[in-house]
C-alpha cells in the first residue's frame, strides 16, 4: 500500500513551523510525525503540502493509496484501522478528516464514502502548544516503541541513577557524572549523543542522534533536543526540533524551537504571567492573538532564527522565520519572519543577508543550504512581508 501525509486543516495553526516543512515533520516526542508512522507502517511515505514545499517533499502517487492526516500520532488501534482500510473508506474523528483510501486520479467525495470513527485515543498536534504540552505522551509512545524487545547500553556507575529500567541508552551515546531521574518520564539518549558531566535531568527526556547535554545543565521533563541539538542552562517542558542551540545559561520554558535557531548566552523567556492570567499568543490563521487555554506558555521560535546574548521574551512570544532579536528590553510578542532588531524597533533581514548566515550555519552542520532551501524562504519573505512594518 501507498501511504501519504497531508497537512489538513491545522497547517495554518501550526505556523511558524509549518512555513518551512509539511505537518508530518514536526518532532514531537522522540520522533517526527513522519518517522513515528514509517516505523510502525514499515513504509515509506510521501506528502501533500502547500506548492511551495511541493518541490522538497513531493507526493508520490500510486493506483492505491492510503492518505492520512500528518496532524494525528499513530497507536496500535488507529494503525490498525488505516492498515485495514478499504477502498473508499474514510476515518473521522469529531470533525476533522483522519484517513481515507481512495484509487489514483479518483474525483473524492468523502460524503460518499463508508464513514468510520477514529479508534481509540489518539494524539493530535492542532496548535503550536500542543508540541510542548502533549510532548510527554509522545516521549512516553516512542519510547516503547522504539525499544521494545531491545537492551539498552550499560549506564556508567558514576551516574546518580532512578528507575534504572525507564532508561534507554542507544549505542555510542556517552553519559558520566550526571544525576538520571526517570521516575516521572523516560529518558532516552539517542546514537551519539552526549550528557556532560554535572547534569541534572529528570524525565521525561529525549536526547536524539548526536545531540549535545553541555555540563551542568539543569533539563525537566517533557523535553525533547533534536538530533544534533545543544542544551544548556535551565530547560523546562521544552522541545528543539533539530540542529538549534540553547547552549548556555538562562531560562527555556513551554516552549518550542524550530531548526537551526540559536539563543545567545543568558535568554531567557518568560512562561507565565505575572497575573496568573491564561496566555494568549499570535495565531496566524486569525491574525490576532488566540487564548491556548494555558497558564504555561513560552516562547514559539521558527527556522533559522536567532538572538543575541541577554534576550529576553515575554510570555507566550511567536518569533517567524530568519528573524534576528537582540537589544535590551522586551520585544514584541509577535516578531514577524525576516525581521532584525529588538525592543527599540524592528526593520526587514534582507534575504540575501539572511541566505548567507543559514549557509554558514549548515555548512558547520555539514549540510547543505539547497537552492530548494532558498526558494522556500523566498517564498515565506514574500508571503509575510504583510506583517512588517519596514
Amino acid at each position: 500500500m501507498n501511504y501519504i501525509l497531508f497537512d489538513g486543516s491545522s497547517r495554518n495553526r501550526l505556523l511558524p513551523f509549518t512555513y518551512t516543512r509539511p505537518v508530518a515533520d514536526i518532532r514531537i516526542g522522540i520522533l517526527t510525525i513522519r518517522e513515528k508512522w514509517e516505523f510502525l507502517l514499515e513504509s515509506t511515505t510521501s506528502t501533500i503540502t502547500e506548492d511551495y514545499l511541493a518541490e522538497k517533499w513531493p507526493m508520490v502517487e500510486l493506483e492505491e493509496n492510503v492518505l492520512i492526516n500528518a496532524s494525528f500520532l499513530p497507536n496500535p488501534e488507529f494503525l490498525n484501522q488505516v492498515k485495514n482500510l478499504k477502498p473508499n473508506q474514510a476515518i473521522f474523528y469529531e470533525e476533522d478528516i483522519v484517513a481515507f483510501h481512495s484509487f489514483e486520479d479518483q474525483e473524492v467525495d468523502l460524503e460518499s464514502f463508508e464513514q468510520l470513527e477514529l479508534a481509540g485515543e489518539v494524539i493530535q498536534v492542532k496548535n503550536t502548544w500542543d508540541i510542548f504540552s502533549k510532548n510527554g505522551l509522545a516521549i512516553e509512545a516512542d519510547f516503547k516503541m522504539l525499544t521494545e524487545g531491545r537492551s539498552s547500553q550499560p549506564i556508567p556507575d558514576s551516574n546518580y541513577v532512578k528507575n534504572p529500567e525507564n532508561i534507554f541508552i542507544e549505542e555510542g551515546a556517552e553519559v558520566e557524572n550526571c544525576s538520571l531521574n526517570a521516575s516521572s518520564g523516560p529518558i532516552y539518549i539517542g546514537t551519539n549523543a552526549k550528557v556532560l558531566e554535572g547534569s541534572l535531568i529528570k524525565g521525561a527526556l529525549a536526547v536524539c542522534e548526536g545531540a549535545l547535554v553541555k555540563m551542568g545543565a539543569k533539563i525537566y521533563g517533557p523535553s525533547t533536543l533534536g538530533p544534533f541539538c545543544r542544551g544548556g542552562g535551565e530547560i523546562n517542558n521544552s522541545v528543539l526540533f533539530a540542529n538549534s542551540n540553547k547552549g548556555h545559561d538562562g531560562y527555556l520554558g513551554n516552549s518550542v524551537l524550530g531548526e537551526w535557531c540559536n539563543l545567545g548566552a543568558d535568554t531567557n523567556n518568560s512562561n507565565l504571567k505575572n497575573n496568573y492570567a491564561e496566555v494568549r499568543i499570535w495565531d496566524y490563521e486569525t491574525e490576532g492573538f488566540a487564548k491556548t487555554g494555558l497558564q504555561f506558555c513560552g516562547l514559539m521560535m521558527g527556522d533559522h532564527s536567532k538572538c543575541g546574548i541577554n534576550t529576553m521574551f515575554n510570555t507566550g512570544t511567536v518569533v517567524g522565520v530568519s528573524a534576528n532579536i537582540f537589544g535590551a528590553g522586551f520585544p514584541r510578542n509577535f516578531i514577524p519572519s525576516f525581521s532584525w532588531g529588538g525592543s527599540g524597533g524592528m526593520s526587514t533581514y534582507k534575504t540575501q543577508k539572511a541566505f548567507e548566515v543559514a549557509e554558514i550555519v549548515m555548512q558547520r552542520r555539514n549540510e547543505e543550504f539547497s537552492e530548494k532551501d532558498k526558494k522556500i524562504l523566498e517564498h515565506i519573505f514574500e508571503e509575510t512581508s504583510k506583517y512588517r512594518r519596514a
